[in-house]
């Protein structure tokens, strides 16, 4: 089997699954339909590993599969780039929606939608890869639309709940915002490079570096600062960054197995993946650059912040989701894409992870996701217990683990940069670490630890179980004893523990320091000495975890698990009476600093006020009151004349006659 025809393979075998699912679901069954797709996405991530050793050797591919269309010089074409940016992706895209879809058998059991879940979820995956894999911006845009298409379609997979449909509209409509700058972007880059290949691209940027371009009169802006920015709000909108942030915490409105999908290793990492393989255009724009990290800084710190507050175990990790996003987006701005690439990995594995888990225990509590219902659930959920340790452990960087190595680079690198910014990027990255340790573990230990009280619970204060139990065929209201979740569930947390253990020691040597990617990220290191500065500091994965144990960010960690231990195990009055004090701090917080009923008010509340008006004024006055009625008015007056006229009496018609021959007359002796 010749390469082509296995890098063809990698997309394509989710893409088959997806269709037999979802086209012949009722006819192949349950077990049929988690087969067929399983099998494809296990095909997909095998031949990935054999892609992966095949570039490992030495051999990169970029060229074109067809042509699609040609006009003039342009020709658009669907084509492949695999070097050794696009197989970390593949690997890390395949084995992670590989551990979803075994997952879902367990979690999506009881639904009716089966089926059609496995179906998406295939289909999803086919989009990721067909997005990184990608060699030209047409493809890259086809990927990216996909991708959001398909999240709709899982966003909203409960299509009976009003919150899903508010919510997966507004993950569409948000993504729309970002697309829109992405696709101006794309035609910014035909218009003044004359192709959409990546390679003819980049060898061209050096020579556009000083060319200006003119948006309003009288300003002129640096052609390439418009193109990256244009760009990067493409990314803004797909990874969820300020303000285009708000649209993740409701996607949480999907079931489970779809937010550690979307959330932690495909959908969200795009943007960051799309920013790094733009890397040869970035690095010859400061200002886009500082714009990337302050955005960023902004999504890190702030967004932290919210998921201190928050009581929904889900949404307490899609915060989290968000912040860390910020952290891999500061690593972009100060050019150490290597770092943000190998935190988007240890973080997909770490963060499958903690979304899984949580989805576990929401399994094992009956569907119930209010962590204030929750506690002690050590002693009956123990493989969920370790494995969410596991994951909070390595989010919050503790030293040895997977997000240890990737965060603390990204906090190096920030502190290493000089450009504009980079002083709050510093501070916002190191700030989180203590707001990350928190939430974390204000998490953990309400859920695993402490008195149980899921028993006093009622079935009233299930906030979500009321509406799981009458529509999927849950289990019953109510709360019985939590249980362990069946194999299928436990056996991805396992699998996903491991490399969130072992990932960091194993790769930051070869991905940051050696000469991992090759010419897949280009660094102008005169310009910006934040890789260089890394690796003159390194002395090995040993060294840097003895070293972390005297840094300030470990120790703002561990400040951050010993107050949530504090607050949430010792003084459990306290967190009620802070909460009481902090009054219009804690309001603020609580209205996620008032985006979404801003964005409700003036985004919606004015499109809506904007069409009554246009239909008043356009559908009513103008097009039925003047063109329509106006010109059956018309009608109607000239008939009511012509009738007058018409009237039967012959003197009459003499009269008008005899008017008429004098009038001709006159006109011709005139």
């Amino acid at each position: 089997m010749d390469m082509q025809s296995l890098y063809l393979t990698v997309p394509l075998a989710p893409l088959a699954g997806a269709l037999v699912a979802g086209l012949f679901g009722r006819s192949i069954g349950r077990t049929g339909a988690h087969l067929v797709t399983i099998l494809g996405v296990l095909v997909s991530f095998l031949a990935s590993i054999l892609i992966f050793q095949d570039v490992l050797a030495g051999n990169t591919f970029n060229g074109a599969l067809y042509t699609w269309i040609t006009s003039g010089d342009v020709s658009l074409e669907i084509g492949f780039l695999i070097d050794r940016l696009t197989t970390v992706m593949m690997l890390v895209v395949t084995f992670v929606s590989l551990c979803v879809h075994v997952y879902t058998i367990g979690y999506m059991s009881d639904d009716d939608g089966y089926q059609r879940f496995f179906s998406y979820i295939s289909l999803f995956t086919f989009s990721m890869l067909m997005l990184v894999m990608s060699n030209n911006f047409l493809q890259l845009f086809f990927g990216w639309e996909a991708v959001g298409l398909v999240s709709y379609l899982l966003i909203g997979f409960w299509y009976t709940r009003e919150s899903a449909i508010y919510a997966n509209l507004k993950a569409f409509l948000v993504n729309r915002v970002g697309d829109f700058g992405f696709l101006l972007g794309i035609g910014l880059v035909l218009a003044y490079f004359g192709s959409l290949d990546y390679a003819q691209v980049f060898q061209k940027a050096p020579t556009l570096a000083h060319e200006s371009i003119s948006i309003l009169d009288g300003h002129a802006w640096s052609l390439l600062t418009v193109i990256c920015i244009l760009l990067f709000i493409g990314a803004m909108g797909k990874s969820a960054q300020f303000p285009l942030h708000v649209w993740l915490p409701d996607s949480m409105e999907g079931p489970t197995p779809i937010s550690a999908l979307i959330h932690a290793a495909t959908m969200v990492t795009a943007g960051i993946f799309m920013v790094a393989r733009m890397s040869p255009l970035f690095e010859l724009s400061d200002t886009a650059l500082s714009f990337v990290m302050i955005i960023g800084a902004i999504t890190a710190l702030f967004m932290g912040f919210l998921g201190m507050i928050q009581n929904d175990i889900k949404r307490v990790v899609a915060y989290s989701t968000l912040s860390q996003l910020g952290y891999m987006t500061v690593a972009l701005g100060a050019s150490a894409y290597s770092v943000a690439i190998f935190h988007l990995m240890t973080h997909a594995f770490f963060k499958a992870l903690l979304f899984l888990a949580a989805g576990s225990v929401i399994i094992g509590m009956h569907h119930d996701q209010d962590i204030r219902n929750m506690g002690g659930l050590r002693k009956y959920m123990p493989i969920t217990w370790i494995t969410l340790l596991i994951g909070s452990l390595a989010l919050i960087g503790t030293p040895g683990l997977s997000g240890f190595f990737s965060k603390d680079s990204i906090i190096l690198a920030t502190y290493a940069s000089d450009l504009y910014g980079s002083g709050f990027a510093a501070f916002a990255v190191t700030a989180g670490v203590f707001v990350t340790a928190f939430y974390s573990f204000r998490m953990y230990f309400l859920v695993f630890h402490g008195k149980e009280r899921f028993h006093n619970a009622h079935a009233g204060h299930d906030q979500e179980g009321g509406k799981d139990d009458d529509q999927h065929g849950h289990h019953g209201g109510g709360h019985g004893t939590p249980h362990e979740s069946p194999w299928v569930v436990w056996l991805p947390l396992v699998l996903l523990a491991i490399p969130s253990v072992y990932a960091g020691w194993a790769y930051i040597e070869p991905m940051l320091f050696g000469d991992y990617f090759g010419g897949a990220i280009f660094v102008n290191h005169e310009a910006h000495k934040a890789m260089s500065d890394l690796a003159h500091h390194f002395h090995g994965a040993g060294a840097m975890t003895l070293h972390a144990l005297m840094t300030l960010p470990f120790w703002l960690a561990v400040a951050g698990v010993a107050t949530a231990y504090y607050l949430y195990m010792v003084r459990r009055d306290l967190p009620e009476k802070i909460r009481r004090q902090a009054g219009v701090l804690y309001t603020i917080l609580d209205q996620k600093y008032g985006f979404d009923r801003f964005n409700d008010w003036f985004f919606a509340g004015g499109a809506r006020w904007l069409g009554g008006r246009l239909w008043r004024w356009g559908d009513v006055t103008a097009i039925d009151g003047v063109m329509v009625n106006g010109s059956a008015r018309v009608v109607g007056q000239f008939a009511r004349l012509a009738r007058g006229l018409q009237s039967g009496y012959i003197y009459h018609y003499a009269f008008a006659m005899i008017i008429g021959v004098a009038l001709l007359v006159t006109v011709f002796v005139g």
